[in-house]
């Protein structure tokens, strides 16, 4: 009965290696595709993400708008005859007969012009701004995109690796099982974890194909290109201090320039909406041809509206723009503090990852595995229980997993910084420029 069980336990095993050699074999075929790079995704992603030439597009856009909006308006031409009576062409003949030519040219009170060129002009900085705020969204993103990706391939080498020393484990469940010294129960927890294990490398499969889907749709590529394994990212350094990022967000972030370019279009838009209160005016010369022994007529006017309805109109203009200009103003100083908040918080989290980072490198991960290593021995001799092995081996695999996820966590809060500061976009710049230079 023994040597049945221990054939059948033997045959688990082979079914088992084989379906990890079919699943192995699979992860290196998505794998053969040429190592992935950040900065070449970077600058692909800039040049081919759409929500960065949709942005772009409304800048330059909003710029070609601004001379538009200063210019006067287009003159009115005027021609026209003049008969008297129904029965003839009387031109020449009657005294009210006349060919009529007019031109006219409207002009805004002096200041509007100049003040709706402002406020087209701080439309156009702020879609300007936006631009870079999408730029360095794109660029964060593809950064947080790459290190979750290669997060994703070390678990999967960890999961690989740990199921080899699971199979430690099984071969020495099995050698205890034919001398008689352990369990059929032990041979089959360590079958059961390496089952398990096979489970969660399947999961991250799904998870690497999501994120791969997500990070080509990110750089604009189409979705049958593959993506290779990305290169190990090397750690990131926060030079400045956090008051000096935070000061540095608050001067150069996108975000925070195109508050402020709201804010002084909308205060434009107040003295704008002031200026209503005044009239324009239309010029226009007029000169009537009437032939044979009558003098031609000419005529010069002037022509004012009146902004009889201001209280209807021109007040209930200004008291909208007030409101926009008040509003502006709360969304600049909301917009600073979020800031703030954002980039305190990345900065605790850098910290908190170093931290972490340094405790599992130099404490936990040494220490776990060492432990293992022991335990694994004194389970060959008898000394341990099978479970206390299991045990200090599936904590060794989540330190270890551990880790890689404080250090994609301490580079994905740094990326996020960059974005924040205005940082990734002056990174990103002299990549392209360094792109060019190596083209030329």
């Amino acid at each position: 009965m023994q040597k049945n069980d221990l054939l059948h336990t033997l045959l688990a095993s082979i079914m088992m290696a084989a379906m990890i050699c079919i699943d192995v074999a699979q992860v290196t075929a998505a794998e053969t595709a040429a190592p992935l790079e950040l900065q070449p995704l970077i600058q692909e992603a800039l040049k081919n993400n759409h929500e960065v030439w949709v942005a772009e597009a409304k800048w330059r856009g909003s710029a070609s708008r601004v001379k538009l909006a200063g210019s006067l308006p287009d003159p009115m031409l005027m021609i026209g005859y003049q008969n008297e009576g129904w029965n003839e062409y009387t031109l020449g003949k009657m005294v009210g007969a006349q060919w009529m030519y007019s031109i006219s040219q409207m002009f805004p009170f002096p200041g509007k012009r100049a003040l709706k060129e402002e406020m087209a002009s701080r439309d156009a900085d702020t879609a300007e701004a936006m631009y870079r705020a999408a730029r360095l969204g794109t660029v964060a993103r593809v950064k947080e995109l790459y290190f979750d990706l290669f997060q994703t391939y070390q678990e999967l080498d960890l999961v690989r690796e740990r199921t080899g020393l699971f199979t430690r484990i099984e071969e020495a469940a099995l050698a205890r099982y034919a001398t008689g010294m352990g369990q059929q129960q032990e041979v089959l927890m360590a079958q059961t974890e390496k089952y398990m294990l096979l489970e969660r490398e399947a999961m991250l499969k799904q998870k690497r194909q999501s994120l791969e889907a997500m990070l080509t749709s990110t750089v604009g590529r189409e979705q049958n290109a593959p993506l290779g394994r990305p290169v190990e990212p090397q750690a990131s350094t926060l030079v400045l201090s956090e008051d000096d990022l935070v000061q540095q967000a608050l001067e150069n972030s996108p975000e925070v320039v195109s508050r402020e370019k709201m804010m002084r279009a909308s205060e434009a838009g107040v003295h704008m909406a002031e200026k209503e209160y005044y009239p324009d005016v239309t010029l226009a010369a007029w000169v009537a041809t009437r032939g044979g022994p009558y003098e031609d007529m000419w005529s010069v006017t002037a022509t004012f509206n009146i902004p009889l309805y201001y209280k209807s109109r021109q007040g209930a203009a200004l008291a909208s723009a007030r409101a926009m200009s008040n509003a502006a103003l709360h969304d600049l100083a909301g917009i600073k503090a979020m800031l703030t908040s954002s980039v305190r918080e990345n900065v605790s989290m850098v910290q908190s990852s170093e931290t972490l980072m340094n405790l599992y490198r130099s404490g936990l991960i040494p220490k776990t595995r060492q432990d293992f290593d022991l335990s694994l021995s004194g389970y060959r001799t008898g000394k341990i229980e099978e479970i206390t092995v299991v045990s200090r081996l599936k904590a060794l695999l989540d330190y270890e997993t551990s880790y890689w996820t404080q250090f994609v966590a301490r580079e994905k809060a740094i990326a996020r910084l960059e974005a924040l500061t205005g940082i990734g976009d002056q990174a990103a710049a002299q990549g392209e420029k360094n792109e060019q230079q190596d083209k030329k």
